[in-house]
């Protein structure tokens, strides 16, 4: 095979030479053995060298909602300071606010006042864990259960069809009074003393 100068290569690996003669180059593959170079007759164009064919009218109606209104004022210069969302525009505000009453108050206290309490950040108040009312909260869900369990017993009871979910309640009662016992409640939902 002769070696002929390559001038021309394609997106699909097609190189030309300077007579014109179009082919596929030798390479190596991964276990070592050589593929030989591959002749392309003329007038073959793979698909990958196929130019897209772009239709100008297609292509506006795809851009046409980025284009911005007709008319309208192009984009501002940086002159403008970055806006963020109006909830952190206003707690800027009430930032700068803050640090000007506190900065007024600094100058006009006396010294032998004591020292005015700055105002903060609202704090989000925590929730006291108190243990009874957990308890309460809990014991009022499994009387709720319960409650609703008793009453599929009931229409069973009477002879109604129930579906296996609700028999599944239906089940579980004895597990529901046993729960509302441990948090130191009756099957009534009636605290016990004690």
């Amino acid at each position: 095979m002769p070696t002929v100068e390559t001038t021309n290569v394609s997106r699909s690996g097609i190189t030309t030479s300077e007579t014109g003669e179009r082919h596929v180059p030798s390479s190596t593959r991964a276990d070592g053995s050589v593929r030989k170079e591959i002749k392309v007759r003329p007038g073959y164009r793979p698909p990958e060298d196929v130019e897209i064919y772009k239709n100008r009218t297609a292509e506006g109606f795809r851009q046409r909602g980025k284009a911005g209104i007709p008319g309208a004022e192009g984009p501002k210069e940086e002159s403008e300071p970055a806006k963020g969302s109006p909830a952190a525009n206003k707690n800027a505000k009430r930032r700068e606010a803050r640090k000007k009453a506190a900065a007024a108050a600094v100058d006009d206290k006396s010294p032998e006042e004591p020292k005015a309490a700055e105002p903060k950040e609202p704090v989000a108040p925590t929730p006291t864990a108190d243990p009874a009312a957990e308890k309460e909260k809990e014991a009022k869900k499994l009387m709720k259960k319960l409650r609703q369990a008793r009453e599929l017993k009931d229409k069973k009871e009477k002879g109604d069809v129930l579906l296996p979910e609700q028999l599944e309640k239906v089940i579980k009662i004895n597990e529901l009074i046993r729960q509302l016992e441990g948090l130191g409640f009756d099957a009534n939902g009636e605290r016990k003393n004690g």
